[in-house]
């Protein structure tokens, strides 16, 4: 049975749609439909419902998926086993948000290398949907995001929170002329609702970013202000580069961990989460 027949089984599985699961598997629509046709006349029958608004699992799509998970996340283990270099009993596939690299990752590494010299380690840096799509199919054992999803057979536990305060090039206060300059940092859903939540009335800021570290090099470069994460800005605000906004509310953002609730090494999957774990309390501590 063709592994990736099985894989394109799962994304339009997760996604309700062939077209998407092309794009999340960079393939055409029409190769993911050859897929999915050849398994179903593999295992004799039909595995979807197709109708205007998208597909949808039918019984024996439903009885099927927790055996392809199973498949694709075997295979993926076996694969990584054999691929480890002389020397290592086992790996470990960590990803993470570009954000939580040098805070949290980056001194896990070291941790890990002295507690397990033995184990390899493999990181990447993605965001929470392609992460959570990764760590369903077995091709990675833990997740550090901000926007984890709720799936079966992985479990989810916050790690750390993070405070976004308000911050501006000047000295200023809330007040009806600090929009002017305002740059919007899409933080994440949690933040938007905060957000919403305590101002109301703000119309769209002229300037919006998708990531942190491109908002901050906007102000710093030409003025104005933002929300942006306390220890990101600390530096700044001790030389005066920047000040915190007055009377400005206080936003938490979340950090999860992700991972499977059934792993093949439990000991092995306890042990590096734990030092995930040491690693986050220290920074919160710092």
């Amino acid at each position: 049975m063709n592994i990736e027949h099985i894989r394109s089984f799962l994304e339009v599985a997760a996604t309700g749609n062939f077209h998407r699961a092309g794009e999340r598997l960079h393939v055409t629509q029409s190769t993911v439909s050859a897929r999915v046709q050849a398994l179903e006349q593999r295992i004799g029958q039909p595995l979807f419902t197709r109708g205007r608004g998208g597909v949808a699992l039918t019984t024996a799509g439903r009885r099927f998926h927790r055996y392809a998970v199973a498949t694709v996340r075997a295979w993926e283990q076996g694969r990584q086993e054999t691929a480890l270099p002389e020397g290592f009993r086992a790996s470990i596939a960590l990803g993470t948000q570009v954000s939580l690299w040098e805070r949290l990752v980056l001194k896990w590494i070291p941790w890990m290398r002295a507690a397990l010299p033995d184990v390899a380690l493999r990181l990447e840096a993605d965001y929470s949907p392609s992460q959570m799509q990764k760590l369903g199919d077995g091709l990675l054992d833990i997740g550090v995001m901000y926007m984890p999803r709720h799936m079966p057979g992985l479990a989810v536990e916050t790690l750390l929170v993070e405070k976004l305060v308000l911050v501006s090039t000047r000295p200023r206060k809330v007040a009806p002329d600090w929009v002017a300059d305002y740059v919007f940092v899409d933080w994440g859903e949690d933040f938007l609702v905060q957000h919403r939540q305590a101002f109301p009335e703000m119309e769209t800021p002229a300037v919006s970013v998708g990531l942190g570290a491109m908002g901050l090099q906007h102000i710093l470069a030409g003025g104005g202000s933002g929300y942006f994460p306390l220890r990101a800005v600390q530096p700044l605000l001790k030389d005066k580069r920047l000040y915190r906004v007055a009377k400005a509310p206080v936003f938490q953002r979340p950090a999860y961990l992700v991972y499977s609730a059934d792993p093949s090494d439990q000991d092995l999957l306890d042990q590096a989460l734990e030092g995930l774990r040491r690693v986050a309390r220290q920074a919160a501590d710092g």
